[in-house]
């Protein structure tokens, strides 16, 4: 075999790679669009495969069927919408304002996406994807970052982990709650009720250690631990598993 026999065949597995991906991005544009302006009804195979200029083979061939399609349309809304927050978050760090604030605001942010992704959300809250969503693991991760801004000040009450978990639990709640009220029906200002509600849990108004010093210090610590750049990994490790047993 000549060296312009095997740079052709590269070529041609190149282009095909090339061409698939753009195919696959073009449906799930479609399909995402499709979902936005006509609702769930509207994502069928023959209709998204007329508005990407398709076949409906293709569909099959890249998706396996319609809910292997809903999956990818779901990650790619929901990544380019993480990526947004992500932005807005590393802003927020940068201009070093009130955490509990900027957390308001991301809250917000995530019932007004709930809102006006029902169908996505509903897949995006599925049990039995979530773990395989890297879109929804680096949304967890933004909140997960915004907690942290709130015990490096000394204002948490609970574990970074337990709040994580409250602030989630309470806005997927919020949003299901809100979505299965009739339209004339609804308050979105129960979302902010709900988030001051856990935010009396969590956090408190000062730097204070609602049950001991030993608490509360071992939280803020914990929370800044990777820039203890005296320790090594191990005893980071060994030290943030210490933190952990304090502030549990």
């Amino acid at each position: 075999m000549t060296i312009s026999t095997v740079r052709y065949r590269r070529y041609v597995r190149d282009s095909s790679t090339s061409t698939r991906d753009s195919t696959r991005q073009r449906i799930v544009d479609a399909a995402a669009r499709l979902l936005q302006e006509n609702g769930p009804g509207a994502v069928t195979t023959r209709g998204v495969a007329e508005s990407a200029g398709v076949q409906a083979p293709a569909i099959y061939r890249l998706f396996g069927d319609k809910n292997g399609l809903l999956d990818a349309v779901a990650e790619h809304v929901m990544a380019t919408y993480v990526s947004t927050k992500s932005e807005i978050a590393d802003n927020e760090l940068a201009e070093n304002g009130d955490p509990v604030e900027d957390l308001r605001t991301g809250w917000r942010a995530q019932i007004e996406f709930g809102i006006a992704n029902p169908t996505l959300f509903a897949l995006l809250s599925d049990p039995g994807r979530v773990p395989d969503s890297p879109a929804v693991r680096e949304g967890e991760a933004v909140l997960a970052a915004r907690i942290r801004r709130i015990a490096r000040t000394g204002r948490l009450r609970v574990t970074e982990q337990r709040a994580v978990e409250l602030v989630h639990a309470a806005g997927t709640g919020a949003v299901l709650t809100i979505l299965g009220t009739q339209h004339d029906r609804r308050d979105v200002g129960l979302a902010d009720e709900l988030f001051d509600a856990v935010m009396r849990h969590i956090v408190v108004d000062t730097p204070r250690y609602p049950e001991s010093s030993a608490h509360g210090a071992a939280i803020a610590l914990r929370a800044s631990i990777s820039e203890v750049d005296v320790l090594s990994n191990s005893e980071r490790q060994l030290l943030a598993e210490w933190l952990d047993r304090i502030s549990g």
